[in-house]
């Protein structure tokens, strides 16, 4: 049974993760009457997240999880490096979301389908781009030119900052643009003395502390606090204290009034009026009825994550575009992005024993980009930055190290050596052949086709992070430290969660789907927010990016509205 509700919505976004979440706040606060769809179920604020103050001693497995069930139902999602027994719920079903991808290596496709989506689970790593970034299709050629540069978006992620909350410290660095940021999280001691040390023998290369949506200042006039230093986010955060759809955009949306929610709703298709040459809403399958619903409205914003957006625009086809929604040049589906990762060194770092810290910051230490910058003097392309810190090892050590009795375990209750470790984050070149597309017979649990995920890093990749591994080891040695082992391997696609592309922004509407304000080039209503809009992936980051651009098309979109040209 197909139903329609009669209203006609001044706009619908599809999604409610980090780009939903601000394109329903911006939109309503602009006086629009918005629909948000979400496919998974409703996480109410606090109270939706129910093991968020569980102890791991009332767990069942202590935390560990069963890993039995893990290796039968998140087989995928246990490679993310956040799925734990307390987060499992927020994970996809494997057994159920299927998709296609090449037995080895594959792609690692990491989701949560719920209110909120990734904005609970994320890493809160935020970094603007620079033109160095932004240009970087333009001057080497890969990839279709950026239609936008720094200064298009930079007060936009002004604006963003000022709203999420993050905290850091001010570098001057011109390929790390500086931001507006809350008092950052401290150095320990190790870090301080690594950022000294390579500061000392590499000049043009800087140590900071990871600049993180964790307020370091509390929000209240948001009911948000500031951080408590727990370090067990990804479970949801009563306090407010990281940035999530639910803590942050979802209230401001909800208290205009504007916004009517819907969760347990998939989008099936985007409606494409061939006459009018316009969207005018989505039909929709409510997941607990199985009923097909259509919505109807004036515009339309995707902001369902880069796969999920591109796959719903392959499966709306109709006359004008039967290879899918806005796809003129043929260009949809193509061009995917995920950082290359691996682990660049490990180390030792010998002399500061007397030194320990307290807390757990949420945070790490960020190496921007250094390499390929003003000369592209490198027998590789672009660049590759690091994330890490310095720890201590805990008693769990003692499994990896020989010893027995009484002394052995008296050692284990003293802090063990100070590790230094940095993870190397290599952009990813932007290629025809990494692509999604639609099966032709399989279907995943909701009825929809299944994607198939087509991804393999490229020679250049692979250079950079043998690069990075090998100034990592510099870096540590020129410290005194001592290099236990580091990798030039990436891990396979997806690894970093930092999916893009499927439907670039570019200039030219031959060779790309979306023009400098997310907007289609085909359809003037249809636009795309989330990671599908990006034309290259930098080797920082993303999620700031698609909060700057999420309310920078909102803006245009109101006045275009307003003006009656969409």
């Amino acid at each position: 049974m197909n139903q329609s509700d009669s209203t006609i919505y001044d706009a619908i976004v599809v999604g409610s993760g980090i780009t939903g979440g601000w394109a329903a706040k911006e939109l309503t606060e602009k006086g629009l009457k918005v629909l948000m769809l979400e496919r998974g179920e409703d996480i109410p604020h606090r109270t939706g997240y129910k093991h968020e103050m569980t102890p791991p001693w009332e767990m069942p497995f202590r935390g560990e999880g069963d890993q039995a069930y893990w290796e039968k139902h998140y087989p995928i999602q246990q490679h993310s490096g956040h799925l734990t027994e307390w987060t499992e719920d927020y994970w996809v079903d494997d057994s159920e979301q299927s998709y296609e991808t090449a037995q080895e290596p594959g792609f690692r496709w990491l989701r949560g389908y719920h209110l909120g989506g990734r904005s609970l689970m994320w890493g809160r790593q935020c970094y603007r781009w620079s033109d160095y970034d932004f240009e970087s299709n333009a001057r080497d050629g890969h990839g279709t030119d950026w239609p936008i540069r720094y200064k298009d978006i930079a007060g936009w992620y002004d604006y963003v900052e000022s709203f999420v909350g993050i905290s850091g410290a001010k570098e001057n660095l011109p390929q790390l643009p500086d931001g507006q940021f809350q008092p950052p999280m401290a150095l320990n001691a190790v870090e301080q003395h690594m950022r000294e040390e390579i500061l000392k023998t590499y000049p043009e290369r800087c140590l900071t502390i990871g600049r993180t949506a964790n307020l370091t200042e509390g929000k209240p006039e948001e009911g948000r606090v500031n951080c408590q230093y727990r370090n067990i986010c990804s479970r949801g955060c009563s306090f407010g204290a990281y940035f999530s759809t639910q803590s942050s955009t979802l209230p401001a949306a909800q208290k205009t009034g504007n916004l009517t929610l819907r969760t347990d709703s998939v989008v099936e298709t985007v409606i494409y009026d061939n006459k009018a040459k316009r969207i005018t809403g989505v039909t929709v399958i409510d997941r607990k009825t199985r009923e097909k619903l259509t919505y109807n409205g004036k515009m339309v914003f995707l902001c369902a994550g880069a796969f999920n957006s591109v796959a719903l625009m392959l499966r709306s086809t109709s006359e004008a575009f039967p290879d899918g929604l806005a796809n003129s040049s043929g260009t949809l589906g193509k061009y995917i992005m995920d950082h290359a990762g691996t682990l660049g060194v490990a180390s030792i770092i010998p002399g500061y024993d007397e030194h320990y810290y307290h807390g757990s910051r949420p945070t790490g230490v960020v190496i921007p980009r250094f390499v390929n910058l003003e000369e592209n003097d490198k027998p590789y392309l672009r660049g590759f930055s690091y994330q890490g810190g310095a720890y201590r090892s805990g008693w769990t050590r003692g499994m990896r190290q020989a010893g027995v009795g009484e002394s052995f375990k008296d050692e284990l209750q003293a802090p063990g050596p100070w590790k230094f470790v940095l993870t190397t984050f290599a952009e990813c070149l932007p290629q025809e052949t990494n692509r999604i597309t639609l099966s032709d017979t399989k279907t995943d649990a909701d009825g929809l086709p299944q994607l198939r995920i087509d991804f393999a890093f490229s020679d250049n990749e692979y250079k950079l992070l043998a690069a990075a591994k090998e100034e990592a080891a510099k870096m540590v040695e020129a410290a005194g430290g001592k290099v236990l082992f580091g990798s030039d391997k990436p891990n396979p696609g997806g690894s970093a969660i930092h999916e893009m592309g499927g439907a670039r922004m570019g200039k030219d509407p031959k060779t790309s789907v979306l023009n400098g304000y997310n907007q289609a080039h085909d359809i003037p209503n249809l636009f795309v927010t989330d990671g599908a809009a990006m034309a290259s992936s930098a080797c920082q980051n993303p999620s700031l990016t698609y909060m700057a651009l999420t309310a920078r098309a909102v803006d245009y979109a109101v006045k275009a509205l307003q003006a009656g040209t969409i």
